[in-house]
């Protein structure tokens, strides 16, 4: 795997490209409830948008399936030129949805997590955002899975914490509705449960189920903040400590700040478009 602080992946290309662990700036909480602050360099958030990033916006893999259902066909029986034009897509991401990819993939490498199922397949229109977490997936833990709900906000206000941990749709609200309701969490559980019929994945969907089956607070919920701003503990350190009140035993939450060059949030589509004009990935 490599050193501690970088693991390697491998693209599409057959580049190895190293996955920054990121040097971490605080740490604060104790389970079940507890928080981090991780910094990225220039040249590793930048490395990370033009491939793995982008390949996450974009939803390389989902596409890939797409086109082998068609593999059987007859090349004569379709134009692949219409299926590229379908398939293709050339709009501009916004930059929130570029901070919850980046979420995701810190996720998937330095937290054992797998989001099997991205919330863009199931937009009506493009670029709309849906209802629910972030986030929804499962996490190794032992020799069984259980669910992951995550909640993510991309902000560079010079503000700590920023303006989008508060309000309605702020992410203070959204952990504590994950924490506290359990409709919530069911209704996620179940629009899983109806992409795992038939799904590669499906026996993780079951092992996870068997546990929150059995103890419906056996979840892991996480909380991210993108910012371009220096680190500080205040972003997250007033969340650990109200979320750690009264947090049911078996649920464990982490929230996590994940902080960049200033400036670079306001330049993250800009940099994916450019690795895809680029055929970088």
């Amino acid at each position: 795997m490599g050193s501690e602080s970088e693991r390697i992946l491998k693209t599409s290309k057959g580049i190895n490209l190293s996955i920054p662990v990121g040097k971490v700036q605080y740490e604060i909480g104790t389970d079940p409830v507890t928080g981090c602050g991780i910094s990225l360099s220039a040249e590793e958030i930048d490395a990370t948008l033009a491939v793995p990033v982008a390949k996450v916006v974009f939803d390389d893999a989902g596409n890939a399936d797409l086109v082998s259902l068609l593999d059987d066909l007859p090349e004569t029986e379709f134009d692949q030129s219409e299926i590229r034009r379908v398939l293709k897509d050339s709009k501009t991401p916004e930059n929130w949805r570029i901070g919850e990819a980046l979420a995701e993939f810190y996720l998937v490498h330095h937290r054992v997590c797998h989001f099997p199922w991205p919330d863009g397949r199931d937009e009506r229109k493009s670029g709309s955002s849906l209802p629910g977490a972030d986030l929804v997936g499962f996490q190794k833990d032992g020799e069984t899975d259980r669910f992951v709900f995550g909640e993510v906000k991309t902000s560079g206000e010079n503000k700590y914490p920023p303006g989008a941990m508060h309000g309605r749709t702020g992410l203070k609200q959204q952990l504590e509705d994950l924490r506290d309701n359990v409709s919530i969490r069911d209704d996620l559980v179940k629009y899983l449960w109806h992409r795992a019929v038939n799904a590669s994945w499906k026996d993780r969907f079951v092992s996870a189920y068997i546990r929150y089956n059995a103890d419906h607070t056996d979840v892991r919920i996480f909380g991210l903040l993108i910012r371009d701003v220096p680190p500080h503990k205040d972003d997250i350190r007033n969340r650990v400590t109200k979320l750690g009140t009264d947090c049911p035993a078996a649920m464990v939450i982490e929230l996590i700040a994940i902080y960049l060059p200033s400036g670079s949030i306001a330049s993250f589509s800009e940099k994916v478009m450019n690795s895809r004009r680029r055929g970088d990935v």
